[in-house]
């Protein structure tokens, strides 16, 4: 069973930028398309950003084109998001999981991301 955990989250001002990191583990990540999603307070989770096995396709949800870049490292095992130009609609907990059909017992516990001045 794949794991993961997600870190580089906190309290950043708007207009401001963070690094989200995500370590996979006990799983093939090298091989699976993957993705970041975010949950808002009061909403339901959220694709933002997928990402093709080799890293040439990425896809992002219209709210975050242009501001965020997903990209991984497959020699590590790590997926990036590197978001830029965060307004206080970006706050929320974010997790990285497979592109795919992720299943209920694979989600990590997630970083917090709060835009606020």
């Amino acid at each position: 069973q794949v794991q993961f955990a997600e870190s580089g989250g906190g309290l950043v001002r708007p207009g401001g930028s963070l690094r989200l990191s995500c370590a996979a583990s006990g799983g093939r990540f090298s091989i699976t398309p993957m993705g970041w999603y975010r949950q808002a307070p009061g909403k339901q989770r959220e694709l933002v950003a997928a990402i093709s096995v080799g890293g040439s396709s990425t896809d992002y949800t219209d709210s975050v084109k242009g501001r965020f870049t997903i990209s991984r490292d497959n020699a590590r095992n790590i997926l990036f998001l590197q978001m830029n130009s965060l307004n206080p609609e970006d706050t929320a907990v974010y997790y990285c999981n497979v592109r795919f059909g992720p299943t209920v017992d694979s989600w990590g516990k997630g970083t917090l991301v709060t835009v606020s001045s």
